[in-house]
Parts: structure tokens; sequence; C-alpha cells
């Protein structure tokens, strides 16, 4: 991914430490372990899934949380277009057609438009046939990491990233 220009106040100092996230996080055993790439051509973050039966919903089929929180992980990806920290504000979700479970799946995320510090985003789960089975926009709050997080975590993981 090529270089961004920083924006003040989201500099980004590159620590290791343990990703739990429960969308992306490989060190998360309960969560879903996403891994997304950037289609550079269309600046659009893909994921190529298959869902398991512990997140089942309805027999077979995906729970509509755990859709959710995969639509809103592909809309969160699209901040590192811009090498920022934006939080989910708001979020609408249709679920158009129920999501099974084992089959291939992807999802796609994008940006909409910027307003300030306002990024509105959207998001696709799709099929094997490319059919939409549920979609999202949402609003993100692009935010200071460091002064929102700072106090929660470990002096030597000062960094919310």
């Amino acid at each position: 991914m090529p270089r961004h220009e920083r924006v003040h106040g989201h500099e980004v100092k590159k620590q290791q430490f343990t990703n739990n996230c429960f969308g992306c996080g490989p060190a998360n055993e309960a969560g879903l372990r996403l891994k997304f790439v950037l289609d550079k051509k269309s600046e659009r973050f893909l994921c190529r899934f298959r869902l398991q039966r512990r997140f089942v919903g309805p027999p077979a089929h995906a729970h509509g949380g755990i859709i959710a929180t995969i639509l809103d992980e592909a809309m969160g990806k699209v901040n590192k277009l811009h090498n920022l920290i934006a939080l989910t504000s708001t979020m609408e979700v249709a679920y158009l057609k129920p999501v099974p479970l084992f089959k291939p799946l992807v999802v796609e995320g994008w940006e909409v438009r910027v307003h300030g510090r306002e990024h509105y985003r959207a998001a696709e789960i799709r099929n094997r046939e490319g059919e939409v089975l549920a979609s999202s926009t949402s609003k993100f709050i692009e935010v200071d990491a460091h002064r929102m997080f700072a106090k929660y975590l470990k002096k030597k993981h000062s960094d919310a990233t």
C-alpha cells in the first residue's frame, strides 16, 4: 500500500502488541479473524471468508450481530487509506437475504465521502454468485487516539493502533 500523507494529530508509531480485535485479530481465538486486502484500483477493502458453526443465528445461517460486525470491520479498514483513527458513530444495516454458514463469502468496504471529521462509508456482503446478502452505510468520526485511549492502555503500549 502506498504511503499517504499523515494527518496532524494522528501520527501512528508502530509498536508490537497482540491484536485481540474480535473482527480481525489473529490472537482472538473466539473472533472472526478476517483478513482484508486493498484493491488499489478501486480503493476498496475486500475479505473472502467462510463463517463457522459458532456464528449461527437462524438454522445454518449467520447471526445478525455477526453480519453487522463483518460490515463494520470492512468499513473501518478504509481508515488505512488516510492513516487515521475513526470510530463508528452511526451504522445502518440492511439484511437482504440470510447469510449462510460454511459457504464462500466476500465483504467489501469503501469510502462514500468525507466532511471534516465525518467519514461516510458503505459495505456489502456477497455470495459466490455476486448476490448482495447484506449491506451497510455508516458515519465514522475521526478521533485523536492518544487522547481518547491513553488512560486505558499500558504505558509501553500507549498507542491505540
